[in-house]
Formats: structure tokens, sequence, C-alpha cells
């Protein structure tokens, strides 16, 4: 994990570049530890996992499988953090990787970058989440397309589907991921937390119960002491408009 000229913002990455960044027992492990690190940092706001410009994850290292342990064999998958996590991804993201990427919150990608559920092939089951987030993500029928086919698509047509936010010049990707962190890190915080949690918490409630969370989410920003000093800047941004002659 390295820091950015920016301290809220947290780089992890997948090193093993002879492998195509395939995961390994030793890199799951340390995929954990930083991510559980990352969440418990108060100073870090935003989280970047990415690879190399070759691969961003080929999946498990099937010469060398991950352990079945409770946190997901490729590391972080099973974590329910507090905070955001983009992938920055290039080149290969395949098998696992798909699923290591379905984790994050938002995912950019070169426009070089491959995917698929390869895992298909040699008879691996998606047990990182790819069953229940790619549905989510991009919509039964498709992730049905693509976890029983097991076929490779590319960036055009992951961001079509909607499994990549943004898709910008191959080798940019992780240029692009921090700028969008630091956007993200820069807002007033206790919203950016309490709409991310809310909007996850709202899968299997009925629609009443949601609203439900949503409100209760609402009045902790809401009575946060930070809340005023938001407001506060916002009325002043508009009387400056107002005085400047805009709306």
């Amino acid at each position: 994990m390295s820091d950015l000229p920016s301290s809220a913002i947290r780089i992890v990455r997948i090193d093993r570049p002879e492998r195509r960044n395939a995961v390994d027992s030793a890199t799951a492990e340390r995929l954990f530890r930083e991510f559980t690190a990352f969440d418990h940092d108060p100073e870090a706001k935003v989280a970047i996992l990415t690879g190399d410009e070759a691969a961003f994850c080929a999946g498990a290292d099937l010469t060398d499988l991950p352990r079945l342990r409770e946190s997901g064999p490729m590391g972080p998958t099973r974590l329910e953090l507090s905070k955001p996590v983009l992938a920055a991804i290039e080149g290969w993201c395949v098998a696992g990787g798909v699923e290591l990427a379905a984790w994050a919150d938002v995912r950019i990608a070169g426009a070089g970058a491959r995917f698929g559920c390869l895992e298909r092939r040699w008879g691996v089951p998606l047990i990182d989440g790819g069953t229940v987030r790619l549905p989510r993500i991009v919509g039964l029928g498709r992730a049905m397309d693509l976890m029983l086919t097991g076929r490779g698509f590319d960036a055009t047509e992951a961001e079509r589907i909607g499994f990549v936010q943004r898709v910008v010049p191959e080798g940019t990707a992780l240029d692009a991921a921090i700028e969008v962190a630091e956007q993200i890190a820069s807002s007033p915080w206790p919203a950016v937390v309490h709409d991310r949690l809310s909007a996850y918490e709202s899968y299997g409630l009925s629609l009443a119960d949601a609203l439900a969370n949503e409100d209760r989410h609402g009045r902790a920003v809401i009575f946060d002491p930070g809340f005023a000093d938001g407001v506060a800047q916002f009325q002043a941004d508009q009387a400056r408009r107002r005085a400047e002659g805009r709306r």
C-alpha cells in the first residue's frame, strides 16, 4: 500500500507480473490485510485496487490455489468495507479478476482491457462474489450470458453493459482512478459514507424498509456537526452567484 500526495487515497497493487497478477495464497492474505488496514485508517478515504499495464488480475493461481478462507479465496471479496474502493483495470481482468473488480464500488478500465469468466473452461466455480455481484451490476440475463458461456468481452462491451463505469485511453486507468478518488475524497465525508452504505443495504429490503433505512442514514448526516458547515457554504455560494448575476 502506498500513499499519494493526498493522504486520503490508498493504492493497493496486485504485484505478480510473472503470473499476470494471478492471486496465490500469499497475495490473497496481503490483499485482505491491506484492505482491512485501509478500512481502519482514519486518514484514508478511498482505496484503488490495480495491477499493472499488462494485467489487472488473471484470477486465482491454479498452481497455488488460495485457501478457502471465510474472507474469500481471492483475499478481500467478502469484506464489507465502510469506505469506497475503485478498480483501475488494464489488460487482462478474467476469472477471479472479474470478481475482484466486481467487489469494487467503481470500475475504470483502459481501452485495451479484456474481461471474461474464463474459469468456466476449467470447471472452477465463481466463489468470490461473482454470482452475487455480477447480476446486481449488469442484470441477471447479461450475468448469465457471461457466467455460463465464459466468453471474453472487451472494454467497450464492459462499459455498454455497465460492468465498468468509464473507459479511458489505454495505460491511463490508474491516473483516471486517482482523479475520481480525489474528487470523492474532497466531498463532505459523512454524506459519502452514509449514501454508499444506504445503497448497498437496500438490497433484499422491501421498498418501505429501504426508504426507512435511507432516512436513518440521512438523519445521521443531517445531525452530524459538519452538516451546518456544508449548508453555510452552499448559501454563501448562492449569494455570490446572485451578486455576480448568475443562477
